[in-house]
C-alpha cells in the first residue's frame, strides 16, 4: 500500500529545482509522471482516511440518502402516496423503475462531490484523461456495442440450439405484448432515464472504486488488478440475490469494462456498452416479456456463459482498436492535472487554475 504521492502531495511544497530555479522539461518530467486512470487519486489529496471515509459516503449516499431524496421528490412531484408500490422490485411499475434509476443516476453527482472535496481533483477527472467526456469515442463506441450485441446473439442462437434455458432461463417469452399506457410509460422512463443511471453505475464503480482501489497500492500490476477486480465483484454483488450463472455474466461485464477504463483512460467504452445493454435487455421486456422478469432474473445456465464472453471478448477488441485508431491517450497530461487542481509546483509558464 502507498502513503506517497508522484505529485508534491501538501499544498504550499515548493517542487522547484534546487536553487529556486524553474524546473526543466526533464526534472517536470521526472517529478510529475504520466498517470493511468486508475491512478489519478495520487495525484489528489492524500490520507488513507480519503478513500475509507469515500467509500462509506457513496455506500450510504447510494443505499439511504439518495433513495430518500428521489422518494420525497417523487412523491412531492406526482402526489403518490402508495411508497409500496414505488419500491416494491416483485411488481414493477413505470414509477417503481422510474425510482430506481433515478437513484442510480444520482450516483454520478455524489461521485462527482466526493472526489472534489475528499480528494481535492475536480470532477472531470473521474470521466477521463483528457479530462473530459471523449464524445466522439463514446458514440462510436456505442456503435461497436451494437456490434458485440450482434455477435452474442449470433452465439446465443447456437447455445438455444443445445438448451433453449440457457438464453432464456425462467423467463416467459411468448408472442408480441399489446402496446398500452403502461407500455408507454415504462417505454419513457427506459429511453430517457436508461443513460443517466447506466453512467451514474460506471462513475461509481468503474469511476471512483476503481481510482481508489488504483491510488492505494503502489506496485502497478497489483493496482491495476485490484483496480479491475475489486469494482467489477462489488458491482456484481450490488445486484443482490442472483443465480451464480447471472453474478457471473454481471461479473465478467465488470471485468471487460474495468480492463477498458484502465487501457482506455475513461468511462466512455463501459457507459456505452451498459447502455445499450440496458436499452436491450428493457426492449426485449416491453416488447415480449415483463419488466420485473429483467430485474430480478432467475434460471440462469452456466451454458449462457459463452453469450456473455462473446459479447465482452468482442466489445473489448473492437474498443480497444477504435481508440488506437482515435490516437487517444490512456494518460493523463501531468501539467494539465497539477493545474487542474491550482496548484502549479515549479511551473513558471503555467497559469494557475485552468
Amino acid at each position: 500500500m502507498s502513503g506517497t504521492s508522484p505529485y508534491p502531495p501538501p499544498p504550499g511544497t515548493p517542487a522547484a529545482a534546487p536553487g529556486g530555479m524553474p524546473m526543466s522539461e526533464e526534472e517536470r518530467a521526472a517529478a510529475y509522471p504520466p498517470l493511468e486512470y486508475h491512478q489519478l487519486h495520487r495525484a489528489g489529496d492524500r490520507g488513507w482516511w480519503r478513500p475509507v471515509l469515500g467509500v462509506l459516503a457513496v455506500v450510504l449516499g447510494m443505499q439511504v440518502v439518495l433513495p430518500l431524496g428521489v422518494l420525497a421528490v417523487g412523491l412531492g412531484a406526482t402526489g403518490v402516496v402508495d411508497v409500496d408500490t414505488i419500491v416494491d422490485t416483485k411488481d414493477v411499475q413505470p414509477v417503481t423503475l422510474a425510482y430506481l434509476m433515478t437513484s442510480l443516476a444520482l450516483l454520478t453527482p455524489l461521485v462527482w462531490g466526493v472526489t472534489r472535496l475528499l480528494h481535492g481533483l475536480k470532477p472531470r477527472w473521474t470521466t477521463s484523461v483528457l479530462p473530459r467526456m471523449r464524445w466522439g469515442y463514446f458514440l462510436a463506441c456505442t456503435g461497436v456495442s451494437v456490434l458485440a450485441l450482434i455477435a452474442s446473439m449470433a452465439m446465443s442462437v447456437l447455445v438455444a440450439s443445445i438448451d433453449p434455458d440457457a438464453v432464456i432461463g425462467d423467463s416467459e417469452v411468448g408472442g408480441l405484448n399489446a402496446f398500452t399506457s403502461t407500455t408507454r410509460d415504462f417505454l419513457l422512463v427506459v429511453v430517457l432515464l436508461t443513460p443517466l443511471q447506466a453512467a451514474g453505475e460506471e462513475y461509481l464503480f468503474r469511476g471512483y472504486l476503481t481510482q481508489v482501489a488504483g491510488g492505494i497500492f503502489d506496485r502497478p500490476a497489483v493496482a491495476r488488478t485490484v483496480a479491475v477486480v475489486a469494482p467489477a465483484f462489488l458491482f456484481a454483488l450490488a445486484h443482490g440475490a442472483q443465480d451464480p450463472p447471472v453474478f457471473f455474466d454481471r461479473f465478467a461485464f465488470g471485468l471487460a469494462a474495468g480492463v477498458l477504463v484502465i487501457l482506455t483512460g475513461g468511462l466512455e467504452a463501459g457507459i456505452a456498452l451498459h447502455v445499450v445493454n440496458n436499452w436491450f435487455a428493457f426492449g426485449l421486456a416491453l416488447a415480449f416479456g415483463d419488466m420485473t422478469t429483467v430485474l430480478t432474473p432467475t434460471g440462469g445456465s452456466w451454458l449462457s456463459i459463452p453469450v456473455t464472453l462473446t459479447q465482452e471478448l468482442v466489445f473489448l477488441g473492437l474498443a480497444l482498436a477504435v481508440h488506437r485508431g482515435m490516437r487517444l491517450s490512456r494518460h493523463a497530461d501531468p501539467s494539465v492535472l497539477i493545474r487542474s487542481r491550482g496548484r502549479v509546483y515549479g511551473f513558471a509558464s503555467a497559469p494557475q487554475g485552468s
